[in-house]
Parts: structure tokens; C-alpha cells; sequence
């Protein structure tokens, strides 16, 4: 079964996280959805946290996004807002989940969202680990083909899977741990590698 995700803006924030998630949507094992308020926050929190960078670099990021997933974006939420009872500064994420009828909302900052507040609406709330590891576990060699060609497309520096896995482990310590041991299991001479 596919999982359709609302994306909090602490999970679309690391370049490598992000792009790990949308290639796995791309290929087929996740929905994701967002909202403009999401992408601004996104944007906002990385432009603070980068001298220099401004929301205009980031535009053609965004912009991509918003081409390669155009049903991703959720309208129409805002009248769910004061309904809804998590930390109020995240209450636009619930409401977008609820709109969208995601099944989860993937953040890192899960004590915004507790289950008293998210339960009755259907949606759950996992950390972007969880998130992989169940989809690992459900398409392991579709997830492995996946970040193999994530890691072939970065060439700017270029990247071994093991490089991209350093990186990504400060984020999904335990998708990357999976991974490699599927990465090691799915050797050269397995029939699957």
C-alpha cells in the first residue's frame, strides 16, 4: 500500500532528506503532499540558516517540486486551522493533512503533534526514519535501485551510496542502517543485485 504523506517543513529542510523522499515518491512507494505554507517555511528556516542565500535561490528548488508532484500541493485547508488542537504553530499541518486524507504527517518535531490531537482525523505522525524504514521494508529493492541512482545523479561533488549514506545518517540514523545492510545482502553475485 502507498503512503501519502504531508511533508512538514523539518523534514523538506536537508537537501538529502528531501531529495531521498521525493525520489522514493517519484518512484511510486509514497504520496507526498505540502502546502505553500510549508514551502515558505522551508525556505525561510533555510535562508536563515545560510548567509547569503536568498528565497530566490530557492525558488527554482520549490519550483521543480511543484512541476514533478503538481498534486502534492493542498488548497483549501485553511478553514480546518482553529480546529484543530496540536501546538498551535503547527496546527496548518494537521488541517493539511486532513484536507489532503493523508495517512501520516512525517516531521521530525512529533511533540507537536500528539495523538489526542491527530487520532480522531485518521492521520498518524511518524519521524522521516520510521517513514523509510517502513517503506524499506515493504519495497527493500526498490528503495536500494532508488538511492543508487540518487547517489549516481549527484555530480557536483560527485557521491558514492556510501557517501550519501554518511550524510543521510545525522537524519534517518536507522533507514541507514537498514540500507546498508540490504546493500550488503544484495551483493554482485545475488540474483536481485
Amino acid at each position: 500500500m502507498v503512503v501519502s504523506a504531508v511533508l512538514d517543513a523539518c523534514v523538506l529542510y536537508p537537501v538529502g532528506l528531501r531529495d531521498t523522499l521525493l525520489n522514493l515518491a517519484e518512484a511510486g512507494c509514497l504520496r507526498v503532499f505540502w502546502t505553500e505554507q510549508i514551502l515558505a517555511e522551508t525556505s525561510r528556516n533555510i535562508v536563515a540558516d545560510i548567509p547569503g542565500l536568498t528565497p530566490e535561490h530557492l525558488d527554482k528548488t520549490f519550483a521543480a517540486m511543484r512541476r514533478a508532484f503538481p498534486e502534492a500541493m493542498v488548497e483549501g485547508y485553511e478553514h480546518l486551522v482553529d480546529s484543530m488542537t496540536n501546538h498551535p504553530g503547527d496546527r496548518h499541518v494537521l488541517a493539511a493533512a486532513v484536507a489532503a486524507e493523508a495517512d501520516t504527517i512525517v516531521t521530525i518535531n512529533t511533540r507537536h503533534f500528539s495523538a489526542e490531537a491527530c487520532e480522531p482525523h485518521g492521520v498518524s505522525v511518524q519521524t522521516p526514519d520510521a517513514l523509510l524504514c517502513d517503506l524499506a521494508d515493504t519495497w527493500p529493492q526498490l528503495v536500494v535501485a532508488v538511492l543508487s541512482a540518487q547517489a549516481a545523479r549527484k555530480t557536483r561533488p560527485p557521491m558514492s551510496m556510501a557517501e550519501m549514506l554518511d550524510r543521510l545518517e545525522a537524519h534517518v540514523p536507522v533507514f541507514v542502517t537498514t540500507v546498508r545492510r540490504l546493500t550488503q545482502q544484495d551483493g554482485p553475485s545475488s540474483p536481485t543485485g
